[in-house]
């Protein structure tokens, strides 16, 4: 099988040949951008419903073409919000089953039972809108296995899980993958919660070609060295070194004076709620954030932690001036004020992105134009930088986060790890006062992980704010200055 998406000169998967066996368990692992969510696609025969792209080559599911056999391949995507159907969490689970035309009454028995197997935190008429990326990933998982697929292909499932969490949704995967002697196909950069648990690991390089393929432990052993180079995250290995960054690719282009240690942006006692809607009612109301108080530091990263669902992406959103406050104030320094005054949601566009950055949990959603290169001198455009030093500083963060070769490419023809360092270097070219990072690591292998950190560290050493997101401890522990832990919606 060979793929080539459009506008690429060269495939991302060529000359694929790979067979698996009934009932086999086998883990997918190799660099970011390696073609492994392709793979998956390809397997669940949507390469050609959900991208544009030249495909050779045969795909078969027991001697058929994927499409033929409905109901047979599940798919969990890398990205759960796009598999979001309904606006409440029973009717999001329950829709593959109505498209299989199962009874009403069997297919609300399998709803139930697939939203407790993933240990899902609300009831069935939660509204979707207010569901955090891992609150997503686990309702994604749960209408994969409601549908008892032949073969389960998941893309990173617990890659926006806490750890408790994580575990909880591995044991319902191989719980049903068990009862049901059903194939698992699973892409992870984390292998080692998976390791004992698979029958063959598949390691892909950069160019999509296998490198290694057999028992587990047996490729770990044999191929240590090659998987180190092309980034796998092996057990019992220590933490890749965080990569340099010159200071004059990620420096604020400051205009206004700024103090390193001083509040860009103060939170004090901050409450929001998410607010359902059902046929354009007004519905159920989610307290996300009650009582939260928090600073925003020049020369300070903050790493904001906590479970699935605690409220970190919204308290980042504040702080980036994407949200407004049901009650309580955010604030930045009288330094950064402009026309509208001291509040940043109030601000105008280009004024904001000219001081705040912020990179989303979904980064597709911060994607607005045709190129990677377009992409990164988006807001040094919006914003009125120089047009030769913000493209100097675009060309050289492109190279040091490994997407040079890409320049020319549409970003939704990226990996999501390439996605989430593009929407990183975006978030740096322009020089802004503080970045603001929604799960940045999510993705990243061990190179591209040391690149994304040390990205964000060069930047806290040349004086600007960070803040993160997330549930990478490895990333809080090497990059903060200051951690917050929430806990549904308070500081813990």
């Amino acid at each position: 099988m060979t793929w080539r998406p459009a506008a690429r000169l060269e495939p991302v998967l060529s000359d694929l040949a790979l067979r698996i066996a009934p009932g086999e368990r086998v883990l997918v692992a190799g660099p970011s951008g390696a073609g492994k969510s392709t793979l998956l696609r390809a397997l669940a025969g949507v390469l050609l419903t959900a991208d544009v792209g030249d495909l050779s080559g045969d795909v078969r599911i027991d001697g058929h073409e994927p499409h033929r056999v409905p109901g047979r391949v599940g798919l969990l995507l890398q990205d759960p919000s796009a598999a979001v159907v309904a606006e409440r969490v029973g009717r999001d689970v329950a829709f593959g089953l109505e498209n299989l035309q199962l009874p009403r009454a069997e297919t609300w028995v399998r709803v139930r039972t697939a939203l407790v197997a993933v240990g899902f935190p609300y009831g069935e008429q939660h509204p979707t809108v207010a569901l955090s990326g891992g609150e997503m990933q686990r309702l994604a998982l749960a209408g994969a296995l409601a549908m008892e697929p032949g073969l389960l292909l998941l893309d990173e499932p617990t890659s926006m899980l806490d750890p408790a969490a994580a575990a909880e949704v591995r044991r319902a995967v191989l719980d049903v993958v068990s009862a049901r002697g059903s194939t698992l196909v699973i892409v992870e950069h984390r292998l080692e919660p998976w390791l004992d648990e698979v029958d063959r690991l598949l390691v892909m390089d950069a160019t999509g070609a296998i490198i290694a393929d057999g028992e587990p432990r047996r490729v770990l052993e044999e191929h240590r060295e090659a998987l180190l180079e092309v980034g796998v995250w092996l057990p019992g290995v220590s933490l890749p070194k965080p990569l340099e960054f010159p200071a004059a690719l990620v420096e604020p282009a400051t205009s206004a004076t700024v103090e390193r240690g001083q509040a860009l942006v103060s939170a004090r006692e901050v409450v929001v709620r998410h607010v359902g809607r059902r046929a354009g009612r007004r519905g159920a109301t989610t307290l996300a954030l009650d009582d939260v108080s928090t600073d925003l530091v020049s020369g300070r990263a903050l790493a904001v932690t906590g479970p699935s669902g605690a409220g970190k992406s919204t308290l980042v959103a504040l702080l980036a001036g994407l949200a407004r406050p049901d009650s309580g104030e955010v604030l930045s320094a009288p330094a950064l004020a402009t026309r509208q005054g001291r509040v940043p949601w109030a601000w105008r566009s280009p004024a904001l992105a000219a001081r705040l950055s912020w990179v989303p949990q979904q980064p597709e959603h911060g994607i607005v134009t045709g190129t990677v290169l377009g992409e990164l001198l988006a807001a040094a455009r919006a914003t009125g930088r120089d047009e030769t030093w913000a493209a100097n500083r675009a060309r050289g963060l492109l190279d040091l986060l490994g997407l040079d070769r890409l320049a020319q490419t549409s970003p939704y023809h990226l990996s999501g790890g390439e996605q989430r360092r593009l929407m990183l270097a975006a978030a740096l070219v322009h020089g802004p006062y503080a970045v603001l990072l929604d799960e940045p690591t999510v993705g990243q292998d061990r190179n591209t992980w040391a690149a994304v950190l040390g990205a964000c560290a060069a930047a806290r050493d040349a004086g600007s704010a960070c803040a993160l997101a997330t549930h990478d401890l490895a990333a809080a522990g090497a990059l903060a200055d200051d951690r917050l832990v929430l806990s549904a919606g308070r500081v813990a």
